[in-house]
């Protein structure tokens, strides 16, 4: 069955079902035109903020994050409001979080936390080496490093006691499962007053910022050197160690340099893509010149 239906001046003849059609797609367009009006959407900053919120916190749910926002900064939201910019995959409700997450616990320790971790080297002569590194995991800085072709324990635990100060503000030291650290090792670190905290098996990223390091130490000096010694092998590590604390830019310190307050310090500059009047920049070669340092040359004091 058909019916007419007259479109301006002309005469169209369709099915009731395409006229039913046509009048449901129409009511529902006019009602979305009508209720476009409502409420307007939170500012992207705010949106963000809530994200960062609802990210960073994982005990809180979307009340707490509203009083928070209400409160202290005093952008008056609704719990409701905060739902609908609710990150995917981030629970909607406040949990118990029985024990931090090893990440979380990392960086809320950072300050007090100690990492060290073996790295093997081969020489020209196919000798193999130990090379034992300690880093402070708050200011990546690398407090020790010693070389050895045979790691006892007793040489472990004297290059503990070469590396953690006797007034020390270290509460806890990482080192993965290796049989290197062995049951004399620890003791030697809890009489430091340090406490060991061993990696899970088989979960490197447990100790990431150790391992982290010992890659950087591979891609920035030993993948182009070849230690003909084990002296050799100390040397090289040694002037290295001093570029990598004093002389290279870590971006996870904003970037900064781990011994900056010490040995080197940022340059006053009030224009942004220029050098400063009077002044040149001086390149110094480190390892004979795999990597340089660049300083400003008559500087004022």
């Amino acid at each position: 069955m058909v019916s007419p239906f007259r479109l301006g001046n002309a005469l169209v003849i369709v099915k009731p079902e395409t006229l039913i059609r046509w009048h449901r797609k129409s009511f529902k367009l006019f009602w979305r035109l009508k209720s476009r009006a409502g409420r307007p959407r939170l500012p992207r900053n705010i949106q963000q903020l809530i994200a960062e919120m609802a990210i960073n916190n994982p005990s809180w749910g979307q009340e707490r994050v509203a009083d928070e926002l209400s409160l202290k900064l005093g952008i008056l939201v609704s719990p409701r409001t905060v739902k609908k910019y609710w990150p995917e995959g981030v629970s909607s409700g406040p949990r118990r979080v029985s024990s931090q997450r090893w990440k979380t616990f990392v960086h809320n320790h950072a300050n007090a936390l100690v990492a060290c971790d073996f790295a093997t080297v081969v020489t020209a002569t196919f000798r193999r080496l130990y090379v034992l590194v300690v880093m402070e995991i708050s200011t990546r800085r690398i407090l020790h490093c010693n070389v050895t072709a045979h790691p006892t324990a007793e040489w472990t635990a004297q290059q503990f006691r070469e590396a953690i100060p006797s007034d020390h503000a270290y509460r806890f030291l990482i080192h993965d499962r290796d049989s290197i650290f062995s049951e004399e090792v620890d003791q030697t670190l809890e009489n430091l007053g340090v406490k060991v905290l061993r990696t899970p098996v088989r979960a490197p990223q447990a100790n990431a910022y150790c391992e982290r390091l010992i890659g950087t130490m591979r891609r920035e000096c030993l993948d182009f050197m070849i230690p003909l010694t084990e002296k050799h092998l100390r040397a090289i590590l040694r002037e290295w160690i001093r570029h990598y604390n004093q002389g290279r830019p870590h971006s996870a310190l904003g970037p900064g340099v781990p011994a900056a307050e010490e040995t080197w310090s940022a340059p006053i500059n009030l224009s942004r893509h220029q050098l400063p009047p009077g002044i040149k920049v001086r390149a110094k070669k480190v390892l004979g010149g795999l990597h340089h340092e660049y300083t400003l040359e008559g500087r004022a004091a």
